[in-house]
């Protein structure tokens, strides 16, 4: 796995700049960069909040837009950002979202693109930048970049206050249509303390197809697949620990353990790239998350976000959940067809030789164990748990990205 932090070329000094020009893009050198995207022939999908827009205006005003242009939209009302990601994102402008609507680009360039064999390319930009009211926050710019090969964002802090809105829009603008060239000049008036920096990640072999949908599930760790990513093997009956791992902590390790020791086989570890209310996830996620598992430890990257699709990917499984999990496995708004969906979903489970091992988790005001949850006999009946006493743990994921993010 390759995942990269960088900075591109120091910005010129703007002592050295003509004063006319100062902090100002000229639109010759937009123009330029339009002309060297055009000219790598690759299918685009742009979605971008406003912020460099410009790059859009910029690409379609020359002639042969039409061969890298695929679609170009702008979500830049909250709703239309939460409906074009499929979910409100948590903050309209950081990494995280600019990747999210690169990939909704890229899976979207895929289906335009899915009976050529044009190199496709998701952008995805969101940006806060100057307007007519103050803002608390700083002024920035966010830009993803999704293909088949590689994830990559880059992220440009400006000195608030220095430019004009139409200049601080020139720079973003700047900035996507370079990436996007592959270009690694610098833009003229960046300050001396204003930089770009950037974060990549490539992927591993299969990778591409688990994205694109071509492929259902993916071995990682060297000595398990010989460095090749493999397809499922028919071997039923696993012990499987689904999660997002994000990140992996003490108590997962701990589940992992007694379960192994409870139902004496080991334990195989599953991510999903697909999830029912969280963004697909990209190379750099994935680096990341494979990262926290060594080589010797069996991990699955999947496309199966419900529980149901892993069943099907691994029959007579045993999953390793926790209460909480299995609390939303009850709930029938989790369904299609809400009650009957639910009844559904549970005997297809029951008929592929489903179980789930259940560790207690602490909530904030209950217990949430096999033994305290109100179930449907159907799901009670695919369940057995470990005691209360043998593990009890309150950490999580997500209390954990909370204390990192202070």
């Amino acid at each position: 796995m390759d995942s990269k932090d960088r900075t591109l070329p120091s910005p010129l000094d703007p002592c050295q700049v003509p004063s006319a020009n100062l902090w100002q893009v000229p639109p010759s050198a937009l123009a330029e960069l339009a002309a060297q995207v055009h000219a790598r022939g690759r299918g685009l999908v742009l979605a971008l909040t406003g912020g460099g827009s410009q790059a859009i205006s910029q690409l379609l005003s020359l002639p042969g837009a039409s061969r890298s242009v695929l679609e170009a939209i702008v979500p830049y009302a909250p709703r239309a950002l939460g409906e074009w990601l499929g979910t409100a994102p948590a903050q309209a402008c950081d990494e995280r979202t600019a990747r999210s609507m690169a990939m909704v680009a890229w899976r979207r360039a895929q289906r335009l693109c899915e009976d050529s064999v044009q190199e496709t390319l998701g952008v995805g930009c969101t940006a806060s930048l100057a307007s007519d009211r103050s803002k608390r926050g700083t002024h920035r710019a966010h830009v993803g970049l999704q293909s088949a090969g590689e994830t990559l964002v880059a992220s440009l802090e400006l000195t608030k206050g220095l430019r004009t809105r139409g200049q601080e829009e020139g720079l973003v603008a700047w900035l996507v249509l370079a990436l996007l060239a592959e270009d690694g000049a610098t833009p003229l008036g960046l300050t001396a303390a204003e930089e770009i920096r950037s974060h990549r990640a490539t992927a591993e072999p299969g990778w591409g197809e688990l994205l694109a949908g071509t492929r259902q599930a993916v071995l990682s760790g060297t000595e398990l697949s010989g460095g090749i990513a493999g397809p499922i093997s028919p071997t039923a009956g696993l012990v499987v620990f689904p999660g997002s791992f994000n990140p992996r902590h003490r108590g997962h390790e701990r589940m992992a353990q007694l379960a192994s020791e409870f139902l004496g086989k080991p334990v195989a570890w599953e991510i999903s790239v697909e999830n029912v209310d969280k963004p697909t996830l990209d190379y750099l996620d994935l680096a990341g998350r494979c990262r926290q598992f060594n080589s010797r430890e069996p991990l699955w990257l999947t496309r199966a976000a419900t529980f149901v699709e892993k069943a099907r990917l691994f029959p007579a499984a045993t999953f390793i959940i926790g209460g909480d999990t299995l609390a939303r496995l009850a709930e029938p708004h989790y369904y299609p067809g809400e009650t009957g969906g639910r009844d559904q979903a549970l005997a297809e489970l029951a008929a592929l030789g489903t179980r789930f091992l259940v560790f207690a988790r602490a909530a904030s005001e209950r217990l949430n164990s096999l033994a305290t949850l109100p179930l449907p006999p159907p799901l009670a009946n695919l369940c057995q748990a470990v005691s209360d006493q043998d593990f009890l743990d309150p950490i999580s994921s997500t209390s954990l990205r909370e204390l990192g993010a202070g």
